[in-house]
């Protein structure tokens, strides 16, 4: 069943979407938003666990596919690791879509997630998304220095070459984020490049003035 895209805007139009590439800030910036006007915050990666136990094998191969070691994972060849990611972002898009109509039904929310420009304007207007990007490089380093993501750290840490590991996991990340960096930009979408004197703070106020928060 194919929906409108004018009724899904109209469903979704409670809702700021914050996308963007690896290690841009899209954390950082919607947790600011969320606190500083109230929004409920929607943070995608944060709800996968919850969309694993609602989804079916058949249905979402990819979400559903296990590893029995840190070895097995990142010994899988680059194109096979960037298929399985591509394949568990589109496979979470249904359960996402449906979590945002719900919780933005009595109140707005800002959406922390991986949406692509192509599937974003099938979703809202432009001035109810941005992006924030980051040229992916050396992304594993930027991406295992995060608190949150300590746990990934130590299941790289588990591989029996720790080195080789994360030199694979940098690869696929810079591949996927890569096309993703171009995409953004040709987009026409309203985007943030983060580099090294990007602040919180300009980050901000920036994109409240994008989302006409101001």
């Amino acid at each position: 069943m194919n929906i409108q895209d004018n009724i899904l805007k109209q469903y979704l139009k409670n809702v700021y979407f914050v996308c963007g590439t690896a290690c841009g800030g899209k954390s950082t910036l919607s947790r600011a938003l969320a606190e500083k006007h109230g929004f409920l915050l929607y943070d995608a990666d944060a709800r996968f666990d919850e969309h694993i136990a609602l989804s079916a094998p058949v249905a979402q191969p990819s979400m559903n596919r296990r590893f029995a070691s840190a070895d097995e994972f990142f010994g899988r060849s680059e194109e096979e690791y960037l298929s399985w990611l591509e394949g568990n972002n589109r496979e979470q898009l249904g359960f996402i879509l449906l979590d945002l109509i719900r919780l933005s039904e009595k109140r707005k929310v800002v959406c922390d997630a991986h949406f692509t420009p192509e599937q974003i304007k099938a979703l809202t207007e432009p001035e109810r998304v941005l992006f924030l990007i980051k040229e992916p490089k050396n992304l594993i380093d930027d991406y295992c220095g995060r608190p949150d993501h300590e746990g990934f750290t130590r299941f790289i840490s588990s591989a029996s070459d720790p080195t080789a590991a994360k030199r694979r996991c940098n690869a696929v990340l810079e591949r996927l984020n890569c096309a993703v960096y171009d995409s953004i930009k040709r987009s026409g979408c309203f985007y943030i490049e983060r580099d090294a004197s990007s602040t919180v703070e300009h980050t901000l106020k920036t994109a409240e003035e994008h989302f006409g928060l101001t």
